[in-house]
C-alpha cells in the first residue's frame, strides 16, 4: 500500500502534510521550523518513516512562468540530499500558487495573520500533495 508525505520546503519552516490511507486526498498535518540544513534533512527522513511514508513528494518552487528561481536551486539542493538519506523515491511537484492558495483559505476562515503563519505551511504542502494524487489517478 503505498502512502505519501509532503514537505513544501522554505527558508525557515517546512510544511507537512500526509495522504489518507487511500491516496485521494491529502491531510495537512505541521509545520517543522528549520534548524539547519543537515538537521533538517534528518528530521523529514524521520518524519517520512513515522508516517510510514512509500515515497516523498517535494514541492518545486517555480517562477510564474515555469523558469527556475534561486529558491528553486536552494530547494533542489535539499531534495537531493532528502534522496540521498531516505532511501524511499523523492519526487517533485510544481508548487506554483499553492502559499497562495493557502493563504487564501486560510483568511476565508477568518484566520488572523498571527496565526496563519503556523497553519500556512502545511496547509501549502497538502495543496502541492493533492495536486500530485490528483495527477496520479
Amino acid at each position: 500500500m503505498e502512502r505519501y508525505v509532503a514537505f513544501d520546503i522554505g527558508d525557515k519552516r517546512i510544511g507537512v502534510a500526509v495522504s489518507d490511507p487511500f491516496n485521494t486526498y491529502a491531510l495537512p498535518s505541521f509545520t517543522y521550523v528549520r534548524k539547519g540544513f543537515e538537521a533538517d534533512v534528518a528530521e523529514c527522513v524521520k518524519i517520512a518513516r513515522e508516517k510510514c511514508a512509500t515515497a516523498i513528494v517535494c514541492g518545486l518552487p517555480l517562477n510564474f512562468d515555469g523558469t527556475e528561481s534561486v529558491q528553486t536551486v536552494k530547494t533542489r539542493r535539499f531534495i537531493e540530499a532528502l534522496t540521498a538519506a531516505a532511501g524511499i523515491p523523492v519526487l517533485c511537484e510544481d508548487e506554483r500558487f499553492t502559499t497562495r492558495l493557502a493563504h487564501e483559505t486560510l483568511i476565508s476562515e477568518g484566520m488572523r495573520r498571527e496565526k496563519r503563519k503556523h497553519f500556512v505551511d502545511a496547509l501549502a504542502a497538502a495543496n502541492i500533495l493533492d495536486g500530485f494524487l490528483s495527477r496520479k489517478k
